[in-house]
């Protein structure tokens, strides 16, 4: 199977910088860092250097893709809720891309379906999984690309971020959509930028007014809040 690569399609234009896609994301942005750019790692003769998991549009700069923020979406939750070693996670992706042959293939329709199965077929043979395991990690992938919409051709066109990375079911409240807000977080439904609606929080103004004033309910306010300020609390 092969497929092309449009550079010139907005999903994957350099449009990220790492701070934001960390924050959208909720990944530590060392973490991120680490996927984009590699990272030296300790072994029994000294130390190695860990591949890039993520390939930038532009090796120039740091800032991501549309596609490679789904990319890092997938990837948060095999690293953060199944804690598979990056080196394992390396081989197994490396594995996908040799039967797939196509780029970016977590972004692609084809990792929903075969590719969950490969993915975990590769960590088998590398890392013991029992089986409760591997059902676990297919289950969760798969909740994981829910919140993903796919275009005709099978390559991601949306994403639906979660704030909270302990609340995998959390309704789609935000969207991230390359075609609209120059592929800012809105509120679904209303392209509102969730950056406008965190800056009248820090500004001081409450969340019920908010609510108010753009006719949402409070999960919806809270959910743009903490999209934008992760790292502060939401009253």
């Amino acid at each position: 199977m092969t497929a092309t690569y449009d550079k010139l399609d907005t999903r994957n234009l350099p449009t990220y910088p790492i701070a934001d896609a960390a924050r959208y994301l909720s990944i530590p942005i060392g973490t991120l860092r680490s996927w984009l750019h590699g990272r030296y790692y300790p072994v029994e003769e000294g130390k190695r250097y860990f591949e890039p998991l993520i390939q930038r549009p532009n090796t120039t700069t740091s800032q991501l893709s549309f596609t490679n923020l789904v990319e890092a979406h997938v990837l948060r939750v095999i690293r953060q809720v199944h804690g598979v070693r990056l080196d394992k996670v390396r081989t197994a992706l490396d594995y996908i891309d040799q039967r797939f042959n196509i780029p970016h293939p977590l972004a692609r329709i084809e990792f929903q379906t075969d590719g969950i199965n490969l993915f975990i077929e590769s960590v088998g043979r590398l890392i013991n999984v029992s089986e409760h395991g591997q059902l676990a990690m297919q289950a969760v992938l798969e909740h994981l690309l829910e919140r993903i919409e796919w275009d005709e051709n099978g390559i991601a066109a949306r994403l639906f971020p979660v704030t909270r990375m302990k609340d995998q079911d959390a309704p789609k409240v935000l969207v991230i959509d390359p075609s609209i807000s120059f592929g800012r977080p809105v509120l679904i439904g209303t392209g509102i930028p969730t950056a406008i609606l965190a800056e009248r929080y820090k500004a001081g103004e409450s969340i019920d007014t908010l609510a108010h004033d753009y006719g949402c309910d409070r999960l919806q306010i809270e959910e743009a809040i903490r999209c934008e300020l992760s790292l502060q609390q939401v009253a």
